[in-house]
């Protein structure tokens, strides 16, 4: 079985948020250079500027959650090349070889401060964090085991949108996540929605807007569409900011705005005032 504690830390380097030489980081908004170990001391947020660097699902495993409580669900289920596309299965395989991972999604149960909740980690590592059939499934039986359980739900959400290799069938995820999110309420239990760098396409459109509370990364990029394809599309010029998390939160999509260096604290806070206790 899958054990994040157990992993070498590793940044993620996709969409060249982050350029790494050696040991040294540097930070992609202000320049600003640190050697790889004082950045983790920060949780990869830039001590100048305080840009969020993206990281990995074990990363957020090993940070958020209770050392050695989390247990991986659906752990068995694998991408596999539905629709005979092209060079799919060979760049599968070279994908989970390269990120360790094998797929897009990290799901299991674990506690926060011995508080217990099951998880889904998105990780845009793998195919840009898209949503297959496999991603689809595991956080939609991830919601069927915490309403089943009784546990609260919290996801991390980073995609590119739906995964283009398997077509209708990566868009038929976004209902059947959704489905899951309502049954998961209807049971009673909480769904917090962490939305991270970047957040777009049928992943926004689906499951990752419908949390009862929804959190969001510093400059996380939110949205359907990107900016630059929304510009073209309607010839005209977006408001600063647009799609941002900050711009966000002040039209009412996003709850709250966390730095990832309080996220435990404040998901704590959250699931102690869902039990009641307010200690």
């Amino acid at each position: 079985m899958y054990n994040p504690f157990r992993q070498k830390r590793k940044v993620l380097t996709a969409l060249k948020e982050i350029k790494e030489s050696g040991v040294t980081l540097e930070c992609k908004k202000c320049g600003h250079k640190l050697p790889k170990e004082k950045f983790a001391e920060t949780a990869y947020v830039c001590p100048e500027c305080g840009y969020h660097m993206n990281v990995t699902s074990p990363y957020r495993i090993r940070t958020l959650i209770d050392a050695g409580s989390f247990r991986e669900i659906c752990s068995n289920i694998k991408a596999d090349n539905p629709l005979d596309f092209p060079g799919y299965g060979k760049k599968l395989a070279e994908t989970t070889e390269k990120t360790g991972i094998s797929e897009a999604v990290i799901c299991g149960t674990g506690t926060i401060d011995g508080m217990k909740a099951c998880f889904c980690f998105m990780d845009n590592r793998f195919f840009m964090g898209s949503m297959g059939t496999a991603v689809g499934e595991k956080i939609t039986r991830s919601f069927e085991y915490a309403a089943k359980h009784k546990l609260p739900m919290i996801v991390f959400c980073t995609s590119g949108g739906a995964r283009m290799q398997e077509g209708i069938l990566s868009l038929f995820q976004m209902a059947k996540t959704s489905a899951a999110v309502k049954n998961h309420g209807d049971s009673g239990q909480l769904f917090v929605s962490v939305m991270t760098h970047p957040t777009t396409g049928g992943v926004t459109a689906s499951f990752a807007s419908l949390g009862d509370i929804i959190l969001a990364e510093p400059g996380a990029l939110i949205g359907f569409a990107g900016p630059r394809v929304i510009k073209q599309t309607i010839g005209q010029s977006l408001p600063e900011g647009f799609q941002r998390a900050e711009y966000l939160m002040e039209h009412g999509f996003v709850d709250k705005i966390c730095d990832r260096r309080d996220m435990k604290r404040t998901l704590s806070l959250i699931l102690r005032l869902h039990k009641g206790d307010r200690k």
